[in-house]
């Protein structure tokens, strides 16, 4: 059985007992997306993040999801990417080609992943310029307040620091305002090189999950939800507040362990 609260900035968090329960719900959850933005504007333009969430999304390569999404109509992209060669280890490619992308007939020229033979501050670069042809062309939309890409769907982890994509606690990347895609060579996390969606394009999508399990991370998850107080340090994860969009945690019991329970009912 899920625990699930909301509270009124618009942000839902769901709780599992079981890994099994928040891999079906997140299916359901990106299926019911897919659909909807399908029937809305023929297209469903979803970017996401590498660490574990890949696995967490392994239901939508079975039955049901694996007939009935319609995968022709989605466009890949990713929040962050290291800046590695595609067959790399570290490559977040890497990791959702093999564990989703070839499993499901999704469209090969609808992925769009980093140049990883390029500097990062050139990966970085070409890949707003992607981007914004395609938000030119409104397979990305466009948020109506800035002229930033609302992607349809940003699915994001979170490491135990709290840092969500590439954007890490203290760094002076959380600051840019003007770049949708920046870049950082001095990452605390291996490896350094990397490009990352700023803060501004993930709080412009339509929608936003942060899936997150694990004892390690439930610190983080109280500091990021939870009514800290002022003297505690802003973590990236709570400054993923989208403007006009939803946010939505998918978390697990372990994930979960250190939040005020007295939100969340059945």
């Amino acid at each position: 059985m899920a625990l699930s609260g909301a509270n009124k900035d618009g942000r839902e968090v769901r709780i599992y007992e079981y890994l099994d329960e928040l891999n079906t719900d997140l299916a359901d959850y990106i299926a019911e997306l897919s659909e909807a933005s399908v029937k809305e504007r023929g297209v469903f333009a979803i970017a996401l993040s590498g660490g574990s969430l890949i696995s967490l999304m392994g239901k939508l390569c079975e039955a049901p999801y694996s007939k009935t999404v319609d995968w022709a109509k989605w466009y890949i992209f990713w929040v962050d990417e290291r800046v590695v060669a595609k067959n790399h280890a570290d490559s977040n490619y890497k990791l959702a080609k093999d564990g989703l992308l070839s499993k499901v007939p999704i469209v090969p020229s609808h992925v769009h992943s980093i140049n990883d033979t390029v500097s990062a501050e050139k990966a970085a670069e070409d890949y707003e310029f992607v981007i914004r042809q395609l938000v030119r062309t409104r397979v990305i939309s466009v948020s109506d307040i800035s002229d930033c890409p609302k992607f349809d769907l940003i699915l994001l982890g979170m490491g135990p620091d709290g840092h969500v994509a590439s954007l890490f606690p203290n760094h002076s990347i959380l600051d840019e305002k003007e770049e949708w895609v920046t870049f950082l060579t001095d990452s605390p996390k291996p490896p350094p090189e990397r490009i990352t969606f700023t803060l501004p394009v993930i709080n412009s999508a339509s929608n936003v999950a942060i899936v997150v399990t694990g004892t390690s991370k439930a610190e983080a998850v109280h500091s990021a939800i939870d009514e800290v107080g002022p003297d505690c340090p802003t973590l990236p994860a709570k400054m993923v507040q989208p403007t006009k969009g939803n946010l939505v945690w998918f978390l697990d019991k372990a994930a979960a362990s250190k939040l005020d329970s007295a939100k969340f009912s059945e």
